[in-house]
């Protein structure tokens, strides 16, 4: 059980939009990315997604009940997307974000597609 650094993390690696494991808490995953430009609609039916912006600036468009919005979010801003809320990530160049969600909970959510990434524990 040792302390983990996020900074460390993120010299493992440079992959845009492919998340890392950093912890586990519970049945939670704690997770790291880097990420860059539109990501895809998706939800997630049973898990709400916890952003929380460590460097650059995050967008999130949000379509709940034919209602669209929009959530921006810079650094050391929290957001949470309720379980079921379709939803679309977008980010400025160089955007470091944290999330938390449910273990197994995959990227793209409902969506599927080629954006779609298995998650990978740090240095993978």
């Amino acid at each position: 059980m040792d302390p983990v650094s996020i900074s460390s993390a993120l010299q493992s690696f440079s992959a845009q939009w492919q998340p890392r494991r950093l912890a586990t808490v519970n049945d939670h995953d704690v997770k790291i990315a880097r990420i860059s430009g539109e990501f895809v609609w998706h939800s997630h039916p049973d898990s709400d997604e916890l952003f929380l912006v460590v460097d650059g600036h995050l967008s999130i468009d949000l379509r709940d009940d034919g209602t669209d919005s929009v959530v921006d979010l810079g650094p050391d801003e929290i957001f949470v997307v309720p379980a079921g809320v379709r939803h679309r990530p977008r980010a400025e160049a160089g955007t470091i974000i944290v999330m938390v969600e449910k273990v197994g909970t995959v990227n793209t959510g409902d969506a599927g597609g080629d954006r779609t990434s298995e998650l990978r524990e740090l240095g993978g």
